[in-house]
């Protein structure tokens, strides 16, 4: 385990991409079923399925759960019963993206599959379900598109509700000559919808009509960030009086006050992720705020690490508490088991998964010895299902 200099205490952690369910009683459930989204090749078939010990946090395989290209992004209809992923395809040309919909036995695990249609632009990445359950929506960052889509009562995919193409450039010529949405994502009353743009330096802000799906630009219609910043993945605190925006490029975290009522931004911070003596190329991929308010965690593709930020509760800014290795390459997202007691962090090239405990006190992070290995994992999905 290397140690890294600074503010930032060293561990080690590996990083994936994770969304959690959590169930009121976390606590007391004694396991769950933990669904990982790959890059698929020659060693990967899609979706794998775990079985994720709360005391110990260790991860038992299951196999194969669905064979799917890339899923790369996974998600959960609101009742827990429906699983959806990305399968990230193409990029701003012809090939389109596509999401897929399966239905979860909650006794066994299996992934029934539903259906499929194709994500309305090319390389499909992230997605989220309304809190109605009733509407999905999905980010092309290939041709920098949003589409929204009817789920029917049984979980499958019906027709498209909306599909508005993102416009402009920004500062670096090699990465953002046009727009690139990277992530979508409700404020918690399920009237606005957030979309990071890689590609623009701006955080795209929508008004969503729950009752019939579409999206209508919000006043202002987007936050502009620093040029080259690179926005991709963005948390609400749970309190819902911040956000925080991962800045991919930027390799920072920018901290925003939030107005519930009009759905705007107004910045407080711009943090850095890496410490001052950090050299050479990064590129930052996952922010988590912890259920409790108290953490930000953020991985960082090059360092390799998980840096960890305490948040100031009355001001919504973050300090720096730790930054830890990942013991593999290219973290691309991790996630916080439903209690917090443990964080699994993916390395997407070195091929595992490493396991990590939190501590309650100052959200510090320590290795616990547990590894597992899987091809290019990329995004995991907690499900408050108790698997026997």
């Amino acid at each position: 385990m290397r140690c890294l200099p600074s503010v930032f205490r060293s561990c080690s952690l590996a990083a994936l991409c994770f969304a959690t369910v959590v169930c009121t009683a976390a606590e007391q459930v004694s396991s769950y079923l933990v669904y990982v989204g790959t890059y698929t090749g020659p060693n990967s078939k899609g979706i794998y399925g775990y079985r994720y010990e709360t005391r110990t946090g260790k991860l038992q395989p299951m196999g194969v759960m669905a064979e799917v290209e890339n899923p790369s992004w996974l998600t959960l209809h609101p009742n827990g019963h429906f699983l959806y992923a990305v399968s990230e395809l193409g990029d701003a040309g012809e090939r389109q993206g596509a999401i897929s919909s399966f239905a979860i036995d909650g006794k066994t695990g299996a992934l029934q599959f539903l259906n499929k249609v194709e994500s309305g632009g090319g390389g499909a990445c992230h997605l989220v379900v309304d809190k109605t359950g009733r509407f999905i929506a999905v980010a092309n960052y290939g041709s920098g598109s949003v589409g929204v889509f009817r789920l029917d009562p049984n979980g499958r995919l019906r027709e498209r509700t909306a599909l508005v193409q993102l416009s402009g450039s920004s500062v670096n010529p090699k990465r953002q000559k046009g727009p690139h949405a990277h992530a979508v994502v409700l404020s918690a009353d399920n009237r606005f919808l957030f979309v990071p743009d890689l590609g623009t330096d701006e955080i795209m802000s929508y008004r969503f009509n729950s009752a019939d799906g579409s999206l209508t630009p919000n006043s202002p219609p987007f936050t502009k960030v620093e040029g080259g910043s690179g926005p991709r993945h963005f948390a609400f605190a749970p309190s819902g009086k911040f956000a925080y925006l991962l800045n991919e490029m930027g390799s920072r975290v920018t901290a925003f006050s939030y107005d519930a009522r009009n759905g705007r931004l107004k910045e407080l911070q711009n943090i850095s992720t890496l410490t001052p003596d950090f050299q050479g190329e990064n590129n930052s991929a996952e922010i988590q705020v912890d259920s409790k308010n108290q953490f930000v965690y953020v991985s960082n593709r090059g360092d390799d690490s998980i840096a960890v930020f305490s948040i100031n509760p009355r001001l919504g800014t973050l300090t720096a508490v730790q930054r830890v290795s990942t013991g593999g390459n290219v973290p691309r997202n991790f996630a916080l088991d439903p209690a917090g007691a443990h964080l699994l962090a993916a390395n997407q090239k070195s091929d595992n998964i490493v396991l990590f405990s939190v501590s309650s006190q100052n959200g510090e992070l320590s290795p616990t010895g547990e590894t597992i290995n899987v091809s290019a994992p990329v995004c995991i999905q907690f499900v408050a299902h108790e698997i026997p």
